[in-house]
């Protein structure tokens, strides 16, 4: 299990221009990513080394955006501006959290400007409205070499730590972790929210950069 991505929905100024933005600010690539026809959203992707990435997000003119859950959630978040609104941990056996979670996996597939399709499954959308600080559960198909990380520079920016208002023993339970679990990888700090779930979610991620620290 690891953290795989971290959302970010595009502000007023569009899904392009918010890319380049945060790009810019981390000395990372912009790699057009493609629609998801299910979800009603298009990507674009800032890869990072050790296996994560950014995922700028913006909501499309279709139907379909109106009726798909990830899709409202893109929505709202423009609608207020823009910001992180997801993050996202792998799994291997997301048959095994479905079952303890009672909730059933979502398959999700885009198709890369360079005719690469990608295809994955993932748990934890409902959570997006709900609940925030719950992370989506992810399990991809197809090799590693296809996962959007795998375009970063070598020694390049990577995922340091994230800022979540909620409760870390929620967020455990929901990963089926033990109490002592503790990673190395990225640093977590959480901001205790009293009231609604609805109040939960991302705050802030931090990245190493060649440059030094930066947090947005």
């Amino acid at each position: 299990m690891r953290v795989d991505h971290v959302g970010f929905a595009a502000g007023p100024e569009g899904l392009q221009e918010t890319a380049r933005s945060l790009a810019a600010r981390l000395g990372v690539r912009v790699v057009d990513g493609g629609p998801h026809p299910r979800f009603g959203t298009r990507n674009v992707v800032l890869p990072l080394s050790r296996g994560s990435y950014v995922e700028v997000v913006e909501v499309l003119d279709h139907p379909v955006a109106d009726k798909a859950l990830y899709g409202r959630a893109v929505r709202q978040h423009t609608e207020a501006g823009g910001g992180w609104f997801a993050w996202a941990v792998t799994v291997d056996d997301l048959a095994g959290y479905a079952a303890r979670l009672g909730e059933p996996a979502e398959e999700g597939v885009r198709r890369r400007p360079d005719g690469v399709e990608l295809r994955w499954r993932q748990i934890g959308v409902p959570a997006l409205h709900t609940e925030p600080q719950l992370p989506l559960l992810i399990e991809w198909d197809g090799p590693a070499t296809q996962h959007p990380s795998s375009l970063s520079l070598a020694g390049g920016t990577r995922l340091a730590g994230l800022t979540i208002a909620g409760q870390r023993d929620r967020v455990r339970n929901w990963l089926g972790l033990p109490p002592e679990f503790s990673t190395v990888e990225v640093d977590f700090t959480w901001i205790d929210v009293v009231g609604s779930p609805r109040a939960t979610g991302l705050r802030s991620v931090t990245f190493e950069t060649p440059r030094g620290t930066i947090e947005i």
